[in-house]
């Protein structure tokens, strides 16, 4: 697993530079997964715990960065906010998957 973490607070006023410091680590980190032959980039939210709906719009530039790589970013210990903020927004399937107990 990757050491990449969302930072914490991660709001509309620091999303701009939060962007410009985790792109360069993403794109450097889809290089080494892809050169090892592996297609997910994992990145962490664990510590996500102050955040807004700009939080998935890093996201979103997270996993259109890595597509334009050839990898696909995956999320890991998301936030039940998080989650739920992204389905609310149509793009939770981005960054999980399918949803196993997809409700109708």
């Amino acid at each position: 697993m990757s050491g990449l973490k969302l930072p914490n607070p991660l709001r509309m006023d620091g999303a701009r530079a939060a962007w410009a410091q985790m792109s360069p680590a993403l794109r450097a980190e889809a290089a080494q997964v892809l050169a090892a032959a592996g297609r997910e980039v994992r990145l962490s939210a664990a510590g996500l715990t102050d955040f807004d709906s700009s939080a998935l719009s890093l996201l979103l530039s997270a996993a259109r960065q890595c597509s334009e790589q050839g990898a696909t970013l995956k999320l890991d210990d998301a936030p039940d906010k998080l989650r739920e903020l992204a389905r609310v927004y149509g793009v939770s399937e981005l960054f999980w998957g399918p949803s196993p107990s997809a409700q109708a």
